[in-house]
């Protein structure tokens, strides 16, 4: 049995601000409840809530550890009672609401997932939150199917360049804004057909353009703000608009008549504060539907860049310069 040591080094947020604010720091090592797994960490995810929660913006939900990281890979130290599933030794990564920035973290059984066939810890951490935040938007609330045209906003950030790799894989037309020329020709590389540079071009017009007037049937949001107008006039008939974020506010004085004139649906959802039970189906359905996948190589995280876990505020100032592209990893066991 593997010896867990007393206390471990984590990472927390001293007060409300910048990237500074993340600070290394000792803290006991904590004990898994019933049906849950004690993680030595391999390596976290980071993730725009990180940020938010850094910023004073997004609080951890009730019981959650106060330490930032929402997923992570590593390996089963320890169990509690009611795990049957994986045992000590096991390499894994897992979904969690709280905790990742830490040598070690529990997770519940039921949000843990085993490693994609040829994949390494770094790139397991990119997984959960990521591809849980994807499907259950993209595919559970959006309903994207095969034939059917997407545009999704970010398409260089984490979230962007899983969707465009997702949609592409299970048949629709994909489309993707970016900040700039050279991230849109990632992202087509990746699948976009058309990669949008928001700040040369309308993207309502492009879209319009590339569907001959009809406009698109899905459009994944992480900006709200003035998008929302411009996105309800980009949707075809029976579109879908589904937000995940609001970096450009949640308000807007809005026209709602195309949501009655083309029978429009305007939907959303945050993941951290959901069950272990409703986030349990979402990994089914990943296991089912997109595993295989990930084992294949046909769809893969992008990892922009690995920083180590004392370096989580470097890692925050490369999100928040907003020049990566794809996933920013901490890596904790080096």
């Amino acid at each position: 049995m593997t010896s867990v040591p007393k206390t471990m080094t984590a990472i927390e947020i001293k007060e409300f601000g910048g990237p500074e604010m993340l600070v290394p720091t000792t803290r006991p090592v904590p004990e898994p409840g019933h049906d849950e797994v004690l993680i030595k960490v391999a390596a976290a995810g980071i993730n725009r809530p990180d940020v938010l929660q850094r910023m004073g913006g997004y609080a951890p939900p009730p019981g959650a550890s106060d330490i930032p990281g929402l997923e992570i890979s590593g390996t089963v130290v320890a169990r509690g009672a009611g795990v049957t599933r994986y045992k000590e030794g096991d390499q894994l990564c897992a979904l969690v609401a709280g905790g990742g920035y830490a040598e070690y973290c529990v997770a519940p059984e039921a949000q843990c997932l085993d490693i994609p066939k040829g994949f390494d810890l770094v790139e397991a951490a990119a997984l959960p939150e990521t591809f849980f935040t994807v499907w259950t938007n993209v595919f559970d609330r959006g309903r994207l199917d095969g034939g059917e045209s997407f545009l999704v906003h970010g398409g260089a950030s984490g979230i962007g360049t899983t969707a465009i790799q997702l949609a592409r894989a299970f048949g629709a037309r994909v489309f993707a804004t970016a900040s700039t020329d050279d991230k849109c020709r990632a992202i087509e590389e990746l699948g976009a057909e058309r990669g949008i540079n928001y700040r040369e071009e309308d993207f309502v017009k492009v879209v319009k353009e590339l569907t001959d007037g009809k406009g698109v049937d899905l459009i994944l949001d992480m900006v709200g703000g003035d998008y929302i107008q411009r996105n309800l006039s980009a949707l075809a008939v029976e579109g879908r608009l589904v937000y995940i974020a609001f970096l450009g506010g949640p308000k807007a004085t809005v026209n709602f008549a195309p949501v009655m004139l083309k029978r429009l649906t305007i939907t959303g959802s945050t993941l951290r504060p959901q069950s272990v039970q409703a986030k349990a189906e979402i990994g089914e359905r990943l296991k089912e539907k997109v595993w295989p996948l990930l084992s294949a190589g046909t769809v893969k995280p992008v990892i922009d860049s690995v920083f180590s876990l004392d370096e989580a505020a470097e890692a925050h100032r490369r999100i928040d310069d907003s020049g990566h592209i794809g996933k920013i990893v901490l890596q904790v066991l080096m």
